[in-house]
């Protein structure tokens, strides 16, 4: 719900933040790219090199028996990769309803598949085991990679810097 709460006040109001802070798409996607590249990179190798808690937070976490809010709701579900790919493709429908109301419909459907497979965690690591997982794991990192490439080059090209 947490998760949910953050997405959604961001997809809705992410773009009017952009403009108070004179931020244009174009950077908001060069820079989103550039977070999604580096996790994809991550899973692809399977590193967790790009670390996004500091250590006290680390410690914090270890302590607390409830770790809803932090690390699942942020940074791990409502990261900087998932709040800036949110707001670029509600950016992306410029404006139309229709539109914009299909990106919150895939948002929410893949939050409600994201709850799901945490309820059944367990029982999907016993069906994939640590081989399964990381194949899983590294096969999405390649198309999130892929993905991060993609919203890099759209964002160079739209900032006009490449002719």
């Amino acid at each position: 719900m947490i998760a949910t709460g953050i997405l959604l006040v961001f997809a809705l109001f992410g773009n009017a933040l952009l403009d108070r802070l004179g931020i244009s798409l174009a950077a908001l996607r060069t820079a989103g790219g550039i977070l999604l590249l580096l996790l994809g990179i991550d899973m692809v190798f399977g590193r967790h090199s790009g670390s996004v808690y500091t250590e006290e937070e680390t410690i914090e976490a270890k302590q607390k028996e409830d770790i809803s809010v932090f690390p699942l709701a942020t940074p791990l579900i409502a990261g900087p990769g998932t709040i800036g790919a949110t707001m670029l493709l509600i950016a992306e429908a410029r404006g139309e309803l229709v539109l914009q109301l299909i990106v919150l419909a895939a948002l929410m459907a893949v939050l409600g598949i994201t709850l799901l497979l945490m309820m059944a965690a367990n029982q999907v690591q016993r069906l994939l085991g640590t081989t399964g997982l990381h194949v899983v794991s590294r096969t999405v990192g390649v198309l999130l990679s892929a993905l991060a490439v993609q919203f890099i080059f759209d964002g160079m090209a739209e900032s006009g810097l490449l002719l």
